[in-house]
């Protein structure tokens, strides 16, 4: 009898382990879901900007200059000044201005003005109003470009332009993206005929996030350039970058046709460059 009963008791004591393992057993695990970031901008406040509305120079503590005649990598044909002979304020309006008249061994000059942003200008909303110049030899340009090259020398870091038109092809005005994949013939970019971009103001754009840099002309989407999360190759643009304003004369691209020295002098006029944060939700 006691025999029995202790062969009895380890069966039942199995028996009851077994039961536990099995009631044990958890249900495959399911990673919780995770709704995507939302980014828009705070257009209630310019986080910085210039309205102009001082006559004389440009303010000195919203802006600097790139000077010289080096050509500037692309065979440019002007001379770069920082005085008011080239970029000048006027009932709200800034007039950069090229003028025929030698310097600096070059026969133009001309102003490339550089802003002196704080340094969260990092994603955000970059519109500016203005009216391009015309005439054949002409190449005004709206664009960023990075604080630190941190990936390295131009195209690796980046480079943005809001907008760019040559004066051999009026009215056509490009939204371009450049990064150490996508330049020279290789550059990203979009465009549209704006046939008053040389008669009336217009307002071009860049809304910068995260996800991707996307331009607009007037409000209209003319671009759109994704993150597509394969490294600094192709978004290098996760850096602080700041904005310039110029008027070239000549050069690889606007010099294609020549330069018509009849049209001079010839201005980009700019009514207002705002900054605004981006909001992340």
């Amino acid at each position: 009898m006691k025999k029995i009963n202790f062969l009895i008791i380890p069966v039942l004591v199995l028996g009851f382990f077994a039961c536990s393992k099995k009631q044990a057993v958890l249900p495959p695990f399911v990673p919780l879901k995770t709704e995507p970031k939302v980014y828009s901008f705070d257009t209630t406040s310019v986080a910085w900007g210039d309205d102009f509305s001082t006559d004389g120079a440009p303010d000195p503590g919203k802006w600097t200059y790139d000077t010289g005649g080096s050509g500037w990598g692309n065979h440019e044909l002007e001379y770069y000044t920082s005085t008011t002979n080239n970029a000048n304020i006027s009932g709200g309006i800034l007039s950069i201005t090229a003028k025929k008249e030698s310097m600096g061994g070059m026969n133009y000059t001309s102003a490339r003005m550089v802003s002196k942003t704080p340094a969260t200008l990092l994603y955000g909303r970059i519109e500016v109003k203005a009216k391009l110049p015309a005439g054949v030899g002409t190449w005004p340009a709206i664009w960023m470009l990075p604080n630190d090259y941190a990936y390295g020398n131009w195209p690796n870091s980046g480079e943005v332009d809001i907008m760019e038109m040559v004066g051999f092809d009026p009215n056509v005005v490009h939204f371009s993206i450049h990064d150490q994949t996508n330049f020279g013939g290789n550059s990203k970019s979009g465009m549209m005929t704006i046939p008053t971009a040389s008669t009336d103001y217009h307002i071009y754009r860049a809304d910068w996030t995260p996800d991707g840099i996307k331009g607009y002309y007037d409000g209209v989407l003319v671009y759109s350039f994704a993150n597509g999360g394969t490294g600094s190759a192709t978004w290098p643009f996760d850096k602080p970058f700041h904005i310039l304003l110029n008027l070239a004369i000549g050069g690889d691209w606007g010099g294609t046709k020549g330069v018509d020295d009849t049209i001079f002098p010839v201005a980009m006029q700019v009514d207002y460059v705002h900054y605004y944060n981006m909001v992340t939700k």
